[in-house]
């Protein structure tokens, strides 16, 4: 395997995901360039390295190895870089119109990347020279970078194999993530699966309302017996806003397949909606589905919201006692929902495989280092018992998905064996699982 070694990099974007990208560079030890329009934005960029409880540098005096400087003036520095990381505004046009800038003054063998959640690559690399695609690929970090584990690489169809093993063995190796092959398909995987869920819960989460389960419960169920964090689906979602969202189905409504499943979910449901159009987005401000009111004892006190009536209530506080077999299989209106939700997750992802990713351990660990999930969605199949869940998929008139089939045409009761150690392949043999 040859591997183009990095040791300089170059950062364009010093927003939250860029300065987070030159901040890991520099804990493992690279000189690093961080860019961005203006100087200002730039040196604030690095300035907010050092700032909160976790700051993105543990070593203060690896701040010295980061040099700032704007577009304008000081690009050149990206001409001996190794690797040039572009995380400017997620938009097609600004990141073509960066790459061709980029293009013009990289050195050979130079490594080019885009930070895109989304856009394909094949897009912003159309009509750019040969050089230049078989160079370029996509490093999608996931926010907060020095948190999260996971990275997903995607080449497009003209990169080098080496270009792809050398981010592979410098993130492993130098910035400590965890890697996912994805392929070069809208939103790659964590995201394309993860917002499936997010949007899909929208409606799923309606219907589970009008029959009674309140936001709190959903989110109750939509947590930790299933191996989700403790945010659930709503509280997920006031976190990222519903103006992300709103975003994220825009972008999935441009580029997904016109007969792919999510498309029945891209649009929100007359509540979201209300919610949106009155600004009420999440936690950025000052609530969503949730709130956090001061009282006048200095105490906090957390209030959920009834998108039907518009009205606030105290959240009580509420637990699941079940396991997620249990959750997934129970006949009242709670287990329904569940099933409803998580079956149609499910069944998404093992129907993109192999679209997305060329086997389930990539899709597994991409849930987990991501949205950082116990199990990914094979996994959770597992759990729950694969050939169970196809059979109650046939009694309810729904569609088997490829991954299940797979399966079960090979015979097999599971995804994996050997404690792990195996997993299905897309042609029904069994391969060993790669090491992380």
């Amino acid at each position: 395997m040859s591997i183009r070694v990095i040791n300089s990099v170059t950062v364009l974007g010093a927003g939250t995901m860029g300065s987070g990208i030159a901040a890991a560079c520099a804990s493992a030890g690279c000189k690093t360039n961080l860019l961005d329009i203006s100087q200002e934005l730039a040196d604030r960029g690095k300035g907010n390295m050092l700032l909160g409880r976790a700051p993105m540098l543990d070593d203060p005096g690896a701040a010295d190895l980061i040099t700032t400087g704007n577009f304008d003036e000081s690009l050149k520095l990206a001409a001996e870089s190794d690797w040039i990381c572009e995380a400017i505004v997620e938009d097609l046009e600004a990141k073509r119109s960066m790459f061709s800038r980029i293009e013009s003054i990289r050195k050979d063998n130079s490594i080019v990347t885009t930070n895109t959640s989304g856009i394909p690559l094949h897009s912003i690399c159309e009509g750019m020279s040969e050089r230049f695609r078989k160079d370029v690929a996509v490093t999608h970090f996931f926010n907060p970078v020095k948190v999260m584990r996971l990275l997903e690489v995607v080449p497009s169809e003209d990169t080098e194999p080496d270009v792809i093993d050398s981010l592979a063995v410098f993130a492993r190796n130098q910035l400590g993530k965890g890697v996912v092959y994805a392929k070069d398909t809208v939103n790659f995987i964590g995201n394309r699966i993860g917002c499936f869920w997010m949007l899909a819960g929208f409606h799923k989460g309606r219907e589970a309302r009008q029959n009674g389960v309140s936001v709190e419960r959903i989110d109750a169920l939509m947590s930790t017996a299933l191996g989700i964090p403790s945010t659930g689906l709503y509280g997920l979602i006031d976190l990222v806003g519903l103006d992300v969202m709103h975003l994220v189905a825009a972008n999935l409504d441009n580029n997904l397949p016109v007969d792919d499943t999510g498309r029945k979910y891209l649009a929100f449901p007359p509540e979201e909606r209300a919610m949106y159009d009155s600004g009420q987005l999440g936690r950025k401000t000052g609530g969503g589905f949730y709130r956090m009111l001061k009282k006048d004892d200095g105490s906090r006190l957390k209030q959920m919201y009834d998108p039907a009536s518009g009205g606030w209530s105290d959240a009580a506080g509420t637990s699941v006692d079940q396991d997620a077999a249990e959750l997934m299989f129970n006949s009242d209106a709670e287990g329904k929902f569940v099933w409803n939700l998580i079956s149609e997750t499910l069944c998404y992802a093992a129907d993109l495989v192999p679209e997305i990713s060329n086997d389930i351990v990539n899709v597994d660990r991409a849930m987990r280092w991501g949205f950082n999930w116990k199990m990914g969605p094979f996994e959770l199949l597992d759990c729950f018992g694969p050939n169970e869940v196809a059979e109650r998929l046939q009694s309810e008139g729904r569609k088997v998905p490829n991954m299940l089939n797979v399966l079960r045409s090979s015979g097999q009761s599971t995804f994996y064996f050997g404690s792990g150690s195996q997993f299905l392949a897309v042609d029904g043999t069994q391969q060993d699982v790669p090491e992380e």
